[in-house]
């Protein structure tokens, strides 16, 4: 594993990049494939900032903290990037039990984290007529229901639309490729 170091405002000691270098690479007990690492230090207000950046064979895995001690805001940082590595590590192995489990069922896994899998419940569904209008019909009739935005069928180009109300005030047009 290459290491790289990059430091903002501070200057690292031997003694430190040597702690940090040693506990990187304990890292490779969990995930042999990690190609590189940049470990990005900074002193900013009174806090020692570190951002820890790893290629763990083409995902990018970062974690970064902050202490008042060097050592203490990489321990926390390293611990974010050991986390990262566990669950993919895990990933990738129930997407290998998957594949060999569900092959004779033709079952394709879908490719998201167990943990961040999340459930999309519709509270409501709605069925309105697309109707064909100019966008700045359409803009009058979703100011006139009140919408944030408005669903149609533009008059000039044949296509589903969509205007919006926009934060600053404004108002902005979807339109599809064709």
């Amino acid at each position: 594993m290459d290491i790289r170091f990059v430091t903002r405002n501070v200057e690292i000691s031997d003694a430190s990049k040597g702690y940090m270098e040693s506990k990187l690479s304990k890292l490779e007990k969990f995930f042999d494939r990690i190609l590189d690492t940049q470990v990005v230090v900074s002193f900013t207000r009174g806090m020692h900032v570190v951002e820890i950046t790893s290629n763990v064979n083409g995902v990018i895995m970062r974690g970064e903290d902050y202490a008042p001690d060097i050592r203490k805001a990489f321990d926390k940082a390293l611990k974010n990037i050991e986390r990262q590595i566990k669950r993919h590590k895990s990933y990738l192995q129930d997407r290998v039990q998957l594949k060999t489990h569900d092959i004779s069922f033709g079952i394709e896994p879908m490719e998201v984290y167990p943990e961040q899998e999340e459930t999309i419940i519709f509270e409501r569904r709605k069925r309105v007529p697309v109707k064909s209008m100019t966008p700045e019909e359409a803009t009058l009739q979703m100011n006139l229901l009140g919408h944030d935005f408005f669903v149609f069928k533009n008059a000039d180009t044949g296509l589903i639309n969509v205007v919006y109300r926009r934060k600053n005030g404004g108002y902005g047009l979807i339109e599809p490729e064709a």
